[in-house]
């Protein structure tokens, strides 16, 4: 690099320094290597056995799938549509048996007419809709941040890189839900080709039926970006999108699946086929990781045997959780309602420090947290929010119940309303973490 030119980095200019002379300091490659792998270590001891993991993104995976994930064929290359004239290389017939048995199993837990396996990423399914369905310049509407909105349906994402005019879907402040009305009447004035219902911050179904019937006034579509709900739509404890009027469902095989991190798109429509599959292979995806595919299907075949107890279980954690905190004094968004019909439980933490302060305190504590725009904060509000999000999907799998959302409830409000030390009650929570080890709703169990 030319000594005049300034660096420029987005990542934190500390942390990577310690990287640096980390790698400075090692006398030989392979030491450098096993750098690496103490970091990996150090995680695993850390976030796999000593913390109580509350992000709404983060599941376990069963052994198998874990398995699968370091499995011989993920250096096989598979590029192409299933079939061994569809392929550009030879020696994929077993290759072929995995995808397939993949796309059959993934119909079958979402009770759908198509599905796609070859999304290495959850986001490239939203690039892949709007691909597919839009043209630049064409208007579609979203949701914004502060209502659980995500980037890849903003103008920092997928939908802005397409050349989208992004037109915000109207909520309601107070009921968290869409306000039909104001949706209505900004819809038939804009005629959004697509209306993509996608949220991060995600508690209650959304009046996917009647949104539908207005879009379909000019032919619109919408598009149900099930990111974080994909794994409770599949065990019927949230809204069937697909079976109220969305013709394209879209999400993340991790999270609420429980599945590898990748991406799931599912739909039902067949003059959709070839321009979405079209969409992903050639242009989105080649070779697309066939130990991904593996354990994807893996994880499928668990969801239909455990998938149903399972997401049931996640909901009721999630409610007692919300209630268990609400009790305790601090503000849970949706109490009204019944505080979540899904993983998530988000707080308003204002009057504790915000969003980026509490997630720091509860992590010395061994619980890990998020922050979180909520509604009242501004998009710029981004680094240091008003809300925290958590989910129960890990604790779930863990094998925790409802009992033990009142142990972690306590724990928490011990920080925020006692304003107790956390690295006092760190021996409290390991000691918790430490009698949930076991992985359940697998076969594996």
């Amino acid at each position: 690099m030319n000594p005049m030119t300034k660096q420029v980095e987005v990542h934190d200019p500390g942390i990577l320094q310690w990287a640096r002379e980390i790698i400075e300091q090692c006398p030989s490659p392979r030491l450098m290597q096993q750098e690496v792998i103490n970091a990996v270590n150090r995680n695993a001891l850390w976030r796999g056995e000593e913390c109580l993991n509350l992000l709404a993104p983060e599941a376990p995976t069963s052994p198998t799938v874990r398995r699968l994930l370091s499995a011989e064929v993920g250096i096989r290359a598979a590029e192409g549509n299933i079939g061994p004239e569809q392929r550009w290389f030879a020696g994929t017939r077993y290759i072929d048996e995995i995808e397939a048995l993949c796309v059959e199993l993934l119909k079958k837990v979402f009770r759908t007419n198509y599905a796609d396996h070859r999304l290495v990423a959850s986001m490239i399914g939203n690039m892949t809709v709007y691909a597919a369905m839009t043209e630049p310049g064409d208007n579609i509407m979203s949701l914004t941040q502060p209502f659980g909105g995500h980037s890849s349906n903003r103008m920092d994402g997928p939908a802005g890189i397409r050349g989208l005019k992004i037109w915000d879907v109207p909520m309601d402040l107070v009921e968290l839900e869409v306000d039909l009305e104001a949706f209505s009447e900004i819809a038939r004035k804009v005629q959004p080709k697509l209306v993509t219902l996608g949220a991060s911050m995600t508690l209650f179904p959304f009046p996917l039926k009647e949104m539908a019937q207005v879009v379909a006034e000019w032919g619109g579509k919408i598009v149900f970006d099930g990111a974080h709900q994909l794994g409770l739509i599949g065990g019927g404890q949230f809204q069937d999108p697909l079976g109220e009027g969305a013709v394209v469902m879209i999400g993340s095989a991790g999270k609420t699946f429980s599945g590898p991190q990748s991406g799931i798109i599912v739909w039902n429509d067949p003059a959709l086929t070839k321009p979405i599959t079209d969409t992903i292979f050639p242009a989105l995806a080649a070779t697309h990781q066939v130990n991904r595919v593996a354990a994807l299907a893996a994880a499928a075949a668990e969801f239909l045997a455990f998938g149903k107890e399972y997401m049931a279980q996640i909901v009721a954690n999630a409610q007692a959780l919300g209630k268990a905190l609400h009790d305790r004094g601090i503000p849970v968004l949706g109490a009204h309602k019944g505080f979540t019909r899904t993983h998530q439980v988000i707080l308003d933490v204002k009057a504790f420090g915000g969003g980026y302060q509490v997630a720091t305190r509860l992590a010395k504590a061994n619980i890990i947290t998020n922050k979180n725009l909520i509604p009242g904060d501004r998009p710029e509000d981004w680094d240091h929010p008003s809300g925290l999000r958590m989910g129960t999907t890990e604790v779930t799998r863990l094998g925790m119940k409802e009992a033990e959302m009142e142990v972690i409830a306590d724990l928490i409000a011990r920080v925020l309303a006692n304003k107790e030390q956390p690295e006092v009650l760190k021996p409290r929570v390991m000691e918790l973490r430490s009698s949930f080890r076991k992985v359940h709703y697998c076969f594996d169990e």
